[in-house]
């Protein structure tokens, strides 16, 4: 019967216009029907991907790079599923978007009906809330509240799940309603004294920043806090670019993978200021032994994370924005300290002269870093390439350097390239990644094609899983157990046969001229690279063992051709 009541899937797509949504990712199915017919003609750019886990990976690597809120839709059952480790992705590194999904008709639910899956139950422990919408009038109250949420303080994902016949059905029209705005926490003058104090009696003092900085969007602050205190740091994995890298007191990351000064200066502080970082295990190696002499002061907008894993002397909870600025100690002299940490970094810095012919990939990756500028974005996939990237590239951003940090996702390289490169189709974005990564979501590049993003893709091909060959050379007496990919396609016709340019180089000769032509090109290409499957990953820092215990950088005889 004609009405002029909009029905709920109305109400999702006028909703998602109304709060400035532009981009959105996904995949349709039956029962997310309504939305995606809703959706039709609504002037909402919506990007078919190839499979619900890419649609996910792109829309949290869109929101790393704008700074916006993802949205991301799949239907219910199999659709949903497939979203589980985007949502698990961004719930760990804290990425705000919004998940939508079809979810069966209520007189459904609870019956094994087709496609039917309690996905709200499944996913409760990977996102920051959810809502099973059962009142279509709802629906704008309930997203507008679902894109605060996932902004708000610690971003996170969002999970908005509606039964089809929901969507479907005539209401009146409704409003989304004024939401109270959300402040931060201010910090506690009293925090902030005690923090003052404690750095004014310190001799040996070191920033370890995180990715939590960038999130409070609080690099400006961070960056003028390094300037007037002239204090060295080490960063996370996700912290990379918070402070340009480039900086002169950059020490580099910490941990497993970290450098020797970054994990030199932490063992030989008094005094590690973290700010917006969690101790994780792979920057803190074996947890009683790192930072043994420090005090520890904590910036933090998540009070769970104060002495989650090392007791702080001083926690600072609330805004960045206002913390830091309101940190002013008058810094004693650490002009010894500085110059320990400024020497280490000289005598300990990367080395690009490795042995033979054949392409090094920590060359390759430094390379390509200093030809793409300053407008460079990088997206990484999982293995040993992350690694060299954190390493050997420079990023005078955070959002210039786009990993899965905390999930550890094989398979978030293409499709988080495709995200970040409709955020912002101006610069420079690469995806870096490994045979085995790359297989994962290799379909994407039907999607790259389909709507002519202009990614580029670096594929360091060692035909096998690098890291975990790399942990069974070191750790399991060479007992390598199902780490060979040396029956990988040809993946220079496959991005051919999915429509891309592409080349490959197996020489160090021909790197500088490949990512020259690679850069310069005007259509979604990709590099493949051969390189040595017996190249490793230096330093490293043994499971369990100190940050102090790192093992050496060690050249095997070249393998010329592969």
């Amino acid at each position: 019967m004609p009405t002029n009541k909009p029905t709920g899937a109305q109400l999702v797509i006028s909703t998602l216009k109304a709060l400035g949504v532009d981009v959105l990712f996904g995949y349709p199915g039956g029962a997310i029907m309504p939305i995606y017919d809703a959706l039709a003609g609504s002037g909402l750019r919506h990007i078919l991907v190839r499979h619900e886990q890419g649609a996910s990976f792109a829309a949290d690597s869109y929101a790393r790079a704008t700074g916006r809120v993802g949205v991301c839709m799949a239907t219910s059952g199999p659709g949903a599923t497939n979203l589980i480790t985007g949502i698990a992705n961004a719930y760990m590194d804290s990425v705000p978007v919004v998940f939508i999904t079809g979810q069966v008709a209520t007189h459904l639910m609870g019956t094994d009906g087709f496609q039917e899956v309690d996905f709200l139950g499944l996913t409760l422990p990977v996102v920051k809330h959810s809502w099973l919408v059962r009142d279509a009038a709802q629906i704008p109250a309930i997203l507008a509240r679902a894109f605060a949420i996932a902004k708000e303080g610690r971003p996170g994902p969002v999970l908005v799940d509606i039964p089809k016949d929901v969507a479907a059905s005539f209401v009146e029209a409704s409003e989304m309603g004024e939401l109270p705005a959300w402040t931060p926490p201010a910090p506690k003058a009293e925090s902030i004294d005690a923090a003052r104090a404690l750095i004014e009696q310190a001799q040996k003092p070191l920033l370890y920043i995180g990715g939590g900085v960038h999130m409070a969007d609080a690099d400006a602050e961070m960056r003028d806090f390094v300037e007037r205190t002239g204090i060295p740091f080490v960063s996370t994995l996700k912290g990379l670019g918070t402070v340009s890298t480039y900086h002169d007191l950059h020490l580099g990351m910490l941990g497993m993978h970290g450098t020797r000064a970054g994990n030199m200066a932490v063992q030989a502080t008094d005094l590690l200021i973290a700010v917006g970082a969690r101790f994780d295990d792979r920057a803190t190696g074996k947890l009683s032994a790192f930072a043994p002499h420090a005090k520890v002061i904590h910036f933090d907008i998540d009070p769970a994370e104060f002495h989650k894993n090392r007791r702080a002397d001083v926690a600072i909870l609330g805004d960045l924005k206002q913390a830091l600025p309101a940190l002013q100690p008058k810094m004693p002299d650490i002009s010894e300290w500085v110059k320990f940490n400024k020497t280490n970094k000289w005598q300990h810095r990367f080395k690009y002269d490795a042995p033979g012919k054949g392409v090094y990939a920590p060359g390759l990756l430094k390379s390509l870093s200093e030809k793409a500028g300053k407008k460079f974005i990088v997206a990484c996939d999982v293995g040993q390439h992350q690694m060299w990237v954190a390493q050997h590239c420079e990023f005078e951003q955070n959002l210039a350097h786009l990993t899965s940090g905390g999930s550890g996702a094989m398979g978030y390289g293409l499709p988080a390239g495709m995200g970040a490169k409709l955020g912002l189709p101006d610069h420079h974005v690469v995806t870096v990644s490994g045979d085995g990564s790359f297989m994962m979501n290799i379909q994407e590049m039907a999607t790259l094609r389909r709507y002519g993003i202009n990614l580029k893709i670096v594929l360091l091909d060692n035909s096998s899983l690098g890291l975990v060959r790399q942990w069974q050379e070191l750790f399991y007496e060479e007992n390598y157990s199902e780490i060979d990919l040396s029956d990988n396609p040809d993946f220079v016709e496959v991005a051919k046969a999915f429509g891309l340019s592409a080349f490959r180089i197996t020489q160090r000769h021909e790197v500088e001229g490949a990512i020259d032509r690679l850069l310069a090109a005007d259509a979604p290409t990709l590099l493949h690279v051969l390189i040595d499957p017996r190249e490793n990953v230096w330093p490293l820092v043994p499971p369990g063992a100190s940050n102090a215990e790192m093992m050496e950088e060690r050249w095997d005889e070249p393998i010329d051709s592969y």
